[in-house]
C-alpha cells in the first residue's frame, strides 16, 4: 500500500467513537482486581515509557467492528512498544500505527465466563492476535487459565509448582495472592517476577520500606515512634 492509498484508508475510518458504555464493573472485587493489576504493573515499570496499560476501555481494531457496534473492551490489557506518556479514552488501532494489545486479562463472572473462553478468546486469537490471553474469576481462586499464541493459534499454558502461569510478553508470572487490598480481604490475581517476588503497587512498596526502616531502627535500640 503506497502512502496515498494509506492516507485515504485512514481518512475513511470512523471518528467520534464511543468510549463509555455506561455499564459498571461486575462487582467491587472486579474493580479492585483490575486496578490492582494496572497499578502494580505501572509501578513495576515506572522507569519505562514505551508501554500502555488500560482496563475496562474499548479497543477498536477495525471499521467492521464499529459498524457491528461491538464496543466491549478487555478488563485489563497491555500494549508494548508505544508512547506510554499519552492518555487515551479508548485504544484505536488506526491511530496507534496498528498496534494492538500484547496481553489481555478478562475477569470472569457468571454472566461472562462462557463468552470469555469462547467468543472473546477467538477474537483475541484471530482478529487482535494478542500474544498472551488470561481469564480469572475473582470469586473463584482456582479458576485461572491462560493461552499463548504459537503459529497463530492459542496453546494452553501449564501452571508451575506454585500454580502460576507465565506471561511471555511481560516476562512476569500471574498467580493468586491472598491478602488485603483496599481493606478487602481476598484471593487476588497478581504479578510475580522471575524470582517469585510479588510485584508491588506504590503504596505497598512504600509501606514495605517503612517497615524495614523501623525494624532496622529497633535493632539499633531506637524507637521509630520517637523519631
Amino acid at each position: 500500500m503506497n502512502n496515498t492509498t494509506m492516507s485515504l484508508a485512514i481518512e475513511n475510518l470512523p471518528t467520534n467513537l464511543i468510549t463509555d458504555d455506561g455499564e459498571p464493573m461486575e462487582s467491587n472485587n472486579h474493580r479492585i482486581s483490575m486496578n490492582l493489576l494496572i497499578q502494580s504493573l505501572k509501578y513495576h515499570w515506572r522507569d519505562k515509557e514505551d508501554f500502555f496499560v488500560g482496563g475496562n476501555m474499548f479497543v477498536y481494531y477495525s471499521a467492521n467492528q464499529v459498524k457491528n457496534q461491538d464496543f466491549k473492551g478487555p478488563d485489563f490489557f497491555v500494549v508494548l512498544d508505544v508512547d506510554g506518556t499519552r492518555n487515551r479514552d479508548a485504544w484505536i488501532a488506526w491511530e496507534e500505527d496498528s498496534h494492538l494489545p500484547d496481553v489481555v486479562i478478562e475477569l470472569m463472572s457468571p454472566s461472562t465466563a462462557e463468552v470469555d473462553v469462547t467468543t472473546k478468546k477467538d477474537i483475541y486469537e484471530r482478529n487482535l492476535k494478542t500474544q498472551d490471553y488470561f481469564v480469572f474469576d475473582p470469586n473463584n481462586a482456582n479458576d485461572l487459565r491462560g493461552w499463548t499464541l504459537i503459529n497463530r493459534r492459542y496453546q494452553s499454558l501449564s501452571p508451575n509448582d506454585q500454580g502460576r502461569l507465565y506471561c511471555q510478553s511481560l516476562n512476569l508470572w500471574l498467580g493468586i495472592w491472598q491478602g488485603k487490598v483496599e481493606n478487602t480481604q481476598g484471593n487476588w490475581l497478581r504479578f510475580f517476577d522471575a524470582d517469585g517476588n510479588l510485584v508491588l503497587m506504590r503504596d505497598e512498596a512504600e509501606t514495605q520500606r517503612a517497615e524495614r526502616l523501623a525494624a532496622k531502627l529497633r535493632e539499633l535500640g531506637i524507637n521509630p515512634d520517637e523519631i
